[in-house]
Formats: structure tokens, sequence, C-alpha cells
């Protein structure tokens, strides 16, 4: 017996703008408190093996920004804004400066 021959196509009902939780209203509350990794990259730079087996404590590597360039704040890996160093309470932050639009990061997604 082939299994071909046995073997039907699945069936599916067709998508509408109502389908899923909410229709065409977004319900974010369901993924507000899904936790999400936010970095920020000062600079990058590629050095040889030979050059990165010989940093020690004191190095200096140099960056491929000059002082004073925004950062960049990535979250999950995405680019989503530009920002620059700020002090707070004696740590460290962020104050964004420029901020991509919602539709460029989906665009960038893809």
């Amino acid at each position: 017996m082939n299994t071909s021959d046995s073997a039907a196509r699945a069936a599916f009902d067709p998508l509408t703008a109502d389908a899923g939780a909410g229709g065409t209203d977004l319900n974010l509350d369901v993924i507000l408190d899904v936790p999400v990794s936010l970095s920020l990259e000062v600079g990058r730079t590629r050095i040889p093996i030979r050059n990165l087996l010989q940093l020690n404590q004191g190095s200096v590597v140099e960056l491929d920004r000059t002082a004073g360039e925004p950062l960049d704040v990535y979250v999950n890996g995405t680019l989503i804004a530009q920002g620059e160093v700020v002090v707070v309470n004696d740590r460290f932050g962020v104050r964004l400066t420029d901020v991509v639009s919602p539709a460029e990061r989906i665009k960038r997604l893809r």
C-alpha cells in the first residue's frame, strides 16, 4: 500500500480579520510581562586571533566609533534606538536620543 494513496490534505478554516484573541484589537496584556534582553553597543572592531590572545588587564581596544557618538540600543538583537550614557543615582543609564519607528522595526525583522 502506498502511503500517498491514504493521505488526505489537511483542511483549515480561512483566516479572517476577527481571528485570534480580540480580533483587530491588540490585547497586549498577554505579552507585557515577557522579559526581553536590552543591550547597548558602544562600538565594534575586528582583530586577528593573535592580537586577541595578547589582550590582558589594561589593554586598550580601539573601536569603530568616535567619542561622543551615540550608542546603539538593541532589544533581543534588533536595533530599536540610539542614545547617550547618563549617570542616575551612581548607576549608568541611557537617554534615548533617536528611536526607530515601529514600522521600521517590523521591517527589519523580516
